[in-house]
């Protein structure tokens, strides 16, 4: 075979190979953290964050609050206590929490205590305070504040699947407990409703 012929056999095969990775390759685009994208229909970091804001907005709106600042004279303490994940698909309910401490703790409405594990670790401190720093700059024992208030709640969800669409159905449901008569003083509830759509949808 002529040469010249097989060389250029040769480099169109590199180019068409080459083609073929380039079109494999992966593209990245950065975007906005707070910009809406729905990929799978699944729970996401946008319904984490939309969901924190609106319900603690509602809380802290509600006539429970007035009632304890004009009886106490001062802010409610608030923890945020166990939020269960009742969904059938894996969401970060850390990422959640997150999003509702934030919020809370930014209105600047109520005070807010650590969780259990943060306060364990904080008590570790204090310890290795008492032995290792001087009495004028440690921090004695004995002097946290206690919650009055404890918000839990959970993370329900049902699918209906009918050929290659799917209406993804989330239910949060928060309830705010008086820590001192375990009394409900508010409920609160958000639904979400997705309408998912694939050529080839799998479940």
């Amino acid at each position: 075979m002529n040469h010249h012929l097989t060389g250029a056999i040769t480099l169109a095969g590199i180019l068409i190979f080459g083609g073929v990775l380039q079109g494999c390759s992966t593209t990245v685009d950065r975007i906005e953290t707070d910009e809406v994208v729905d990929l799978s229909g699944a729970w996401n970091d946008t319904d984490s964050r939309l969901v924190s804001e609106e319900m603690i907005a509602d809380v802290l709106s509600r006539p429970w609050i007035t009632d304890f600042v004009n009886k106490e004279g001062n802010p409610p303490a608030v923890i945020v206590g166990e939020i269960r994940n009742l969904s059938h698909e894996h969401i970060n309910v850390n990422t959640f929490v997150g999003d509702m401490e934030r919020e809370l703790i930014n209105s600047g409405k109520v005070e807010f205590v650590a969780s259990s594990d943060e306060r364990g670790e904080i008590r570790e401190e204090r310890k290795e305070q008492e032995l290792h720093s001087t009495e004028a700059t440690r921090n004695a024992m004995g002097q946290e504040i206690g919650a009055d208030f404890m918000l839990k709640g959970s993370i329900n969800s049902i699918l209906d699947t009918e050929g290659k669409k799917q209406v993804r159905y989330y239910q949060i449901d928060l309830t705010l407990i008086s820590m001192a008569d375990n009394r409900k003083v508010w409920v609160g509830q958000k639904k979400i409703k997705k309408m998912v759509k694939q050529a080839g949808l799998r479940w």
